[in-house]
């Protein structure tokens, strides 16, 4: 149990990666430990979708070993993006960061994504999106991302060529303020930008699966991916940018 509220929530949404928690949970406390811009004062969230291995087991024996952890279980399997609702619902922190649970993700990145988005204070309303320059997936799905990129940008212009990376850090209000559906964890940047956020990428390290099996779906992906983006491309048509309301002045009650 932290003592310190937590300036960061890391939530991180786990579907059977079972053998992949452990070796995780200790490269980002090593990564994050001097780390001056949250100084320890972050959380990690644990999402379990509705895992049927060992997932649940070693999660909460993550969160034994480290004062740092919370697990949140979810009873059936939802996907990624209700699991990232989950746990940015759930969590104490200002600013979020999502990352992979099958330690694709280097947490060594972490730390610059954090001093990107914190730099300039806490009231910036920043989204950094992480950029994968060196993919360590299969051909097939490579190729399945390139063609939704340049589809995505070419529709919505978000100007993010890599919006499946799970590497991102935002304000938790940011998030909250989006129109929620699934999928949403890859339109964050198109839906961020046209709420009023600056939208921010940096490379990162993709590191090849060493455990485990993809539950990527491909096909299916592309479908509700292409439905999808149809849906946000209406959506910004249909809602204008907020703007900062302005107030006029105190208004003067009449005399008696």
């Amino acid at each position: 149990m932290l003592t310190t509220p937590p300036r960061l929530s890391i939530v991180i949404p786990l579907h059977n990666e079972a053998g992949n928690i452990a070796p995780l949970m200790a490269e980002i406390v090593q990564h994050l430990r001097d780390d001056s811009h949250v100084g320890g004062a972050y959380e990690i969230i644990l999402v379990d979708d509705g895992s049927t291995d060992a997932t649940p087991a070693e999660a909460r024996a993550e969160a034994q070993k480290h004062p740092h952890v919370r697990v949140l279980h979810l009873p059936q399997r939802q996907g990624m993006s209700p699991a990232i609702r989950a746990g940015v619902r759930a969590a104490c922190g200002t600013w979020i960061m999502t990352a992979d649970g099958d330690g694709q993700n280097d947490p060594a990145d972490m730390p610059r994504l954090i001093h990107m988005a914190l730099s300039l204070g806490d009231h910036h309303n920043i989204l950094v999106c992480g950029l994968r320059l060196n993919r360590q997936d299969t051909a097939q799905k490579r190729m399945a991302s390139r063609v939704a990129n340049t589809l995505r940008q070419a529709v919505l212009r978000d100007g993010c060529p890599d919006t499946g990376c799970a590497l991102k850090m935002f304000r938790r209000d940011l998030y909250l303020s989006l129109p929620f559906f699934h999928g949403l964890h890859r339109f964050m940047p198109a839906l961020g930008r046209h709420y009023g956020a600056t939208v921010l990428q940096t490379p990162v390290n993709d590191r090849a699966r060493t455990r485990g099996v993809s539950k990527s779906d491909i096909a299916g992906r592309a479908v509700r991916g292409l439905v999808d983006m149809l849906g946000v491309a209406w959506l910004m048509a249909r809602t204008p940018a907020p703007q900062q309301a302005q107030e006029a002045g105190q208004i003067n009650k009449p005399t008696e």
